[in-house]
C-alpha cells in the first residue's frame, strides 16, 4: 500500500496568464505557494482473485472490471497513463472540499500519479508528475484550466512560475527570511465563502475572453516580479496586500462570472475593517477569500467576516511526498 500526501495551493498573482490562450503569444508567469492542508491518495495493489478489478473510492464507491468503465475521469486516465494492468484500490482523504479555489482536481491528479509510480517502485521528477498531471486534465480530459496548480502542488514552497509557448516550463524559488515569511503567514487570514463553482467553466469564458482582456492578463503577470521582489526583500510586508488588491481588482474586470454582489460585499467589509488587500482564490465565483492584515486589524477583519469560517493555515515548503510505502510483492 502507498499513500502520497499532495498540498493545496494559494496563487498570488499571475493566475490566468497560465493558460495555453495567454502563453501562446505571450510568457504567462504565475507566483504562488502551498499551504499545509493536503489530499491524501491511498493505492493499494490487490489480489488477483478479487471479485472486481478496480475499487475507486471518491465521492461514491466504484466496483469495475474494466479501466474503460471507471466514472472518474482522472482515476481512469491516470490508470491508463500509467499502464496499470493488475488489481487496484484508490482511496482519497482530503482536508478541503473540491471545487474551493486551491487546486483540489490538481493536487488530486499530481498525488495520483506519485503513488501509483511508487506502487510500481518508480522514481520520478516533480517536474514529470507536473507535466503528466496536466496532460491528463488538460490534454486528455479538455478541461479548461491552466497549468500552475500542477506545478504548484508538486513543486511545494513559494515560486515564480513561468509558462513557454513550447508548452514548457520553469519553476524558480522565491528566497525569504523564515522571519519574514513566518511574518506574512501570520498577516495572511484565509476565509471560505461557502460558495462552489466549477474551475473550468469559469475559465472556458475566461479563455473566450482572452483575447478583448489582453492587456489586463499582462497586467496581471507584470506584478509577479513586484511580489516575488517584495517577499525576497524582507521588507514592507504591507504591499503584498497592495498589490494583492491590485491583481484582484484587474481579475474582477475579466468576466462577470469570477465576483458577484456576495463576493463584492465580503470584500468590502474585509477592506473597511482594515485588511490591506486580497483577492478570491481559484478562476472565481466562489471558494475562499485571502486578505492580507496587519495584526492590529486582524481581529476586527475576523468580526466582520464572522458568517465566514476563517481557516488558519500555514506555508508547506514540501511539495507532493509519499508517506507510507509498503510494497508488497504478490
Amino acid at each position: 500500500m502507498i499513500i502520497s500526501r499532495t498540498p493545496f495551493r494559494v496563487s498570488f498573482v499571475g493566475g490566468g496568464t497560465d493558460l495555453q490562450a495567454f502563453y501562446a503569444k505571450e510568457d504567462g508567469k504565475v507566483l504562488s505557494t502551498t499551504i499545509d492542508k493536503y489530499i491524501y491518495v491511498t493505492v493499494k495493489r490487490q489480489l488477483d482473485i478479487v471479485e472486481y478489478r478496480y475499487r475507486i473510492a471518491w465521492s461514491k464507491a466504484e466496483l469495475k472490471n474494466s479501466i474503460d468503465d471507471i466514472e472518474h475521469p482522472i482515476v481512469r486516465e491516470a490508470l491508463k497513463i500509467m499502464k496499470i494492468n493488475f488489481p487496484i484500490e484508490v482511496t482519497t482523504f482530503a482536508d478541503i472540499p473540491a471545487n474551493t479555489g486551491l487546486g483540489s482536481s490538481s493536487a488530486f491528479t499530481v498525488g495520483l500519479l506519485h503513488a501509483l509510480f511508487a506502487l510500481k517502485g518508480e522514481m520520478v521528477t516533480k517536474s514529470t508528475l507536473a507535466s503528466m498531471a496536466a496532460h491528463i486534465e488538460i490534454d486528455i480530459l479538455g478541461r479548461n484550466i491552466g497549468k500552475q496548480d500542477h506545478y504548484a502542488s508538486a513543486y511545494g514552497n513559494i515560486n515564480m512560475f513561468t509558462f513557454y509557448s513550447n508548452e514548457k516550463v520553469s519553476v524558480e524559488p522565491v528566497f525569504y527570511d523564515p522571519d519574514f515569511k513566518e511574518k506574512v503567514e501570520n498577516n495572511l487570514m484565509l476565509f471560505y465563502t461557502r460558495l462552489k463553482r466549477d474551475a473550468s467553466e469559469v475559465l472556458r469564458n475566461q479563455k473566450e475572453k482572452t483575447h478583448d482582456k489582453f492587456a489586463v492578463l499582462r497586467s496581471m503577470r507584470d506584478l509577479v516580479d513586484p511580489l516575488a521582489k517584495v517577499i525576497s526583500s524582507g521588507k514592507n510586508p504591507h504591499e503584498i496586500g497592495e498589490l494583492l488588491h491590485k491583481s484582484w481588482l484587474l481579475k474582477r474586470s475579466i468576466t462577470d462570472e469570477i465576483s458577484s454582489e456576495e463576493i463584492d460585499s465580503y470584500y468590502e467589509r474585509a477592506i473597511k475593517a482594515g485588511a490591506t488587500g486580497g483577492k478570491l482564490l481559484g478562476a472565481g465565483g466562489g471558494g475562499f477569500l485571502l486578505f492580507y492584515v496587519d495584526p492590529e486589524h486582524q481581529a476586527a477583519v475576523a468580526q466582520s467576516l464572522s458568517d465566514l469560517y476563517q481557516l488558519h493555515f500555514k506555508f508547506d515548503s514540501e511539495g507532493t511526498r509519499i508517506t507510507y510505502y509498503d510494497q508488497r510483492r504478490f
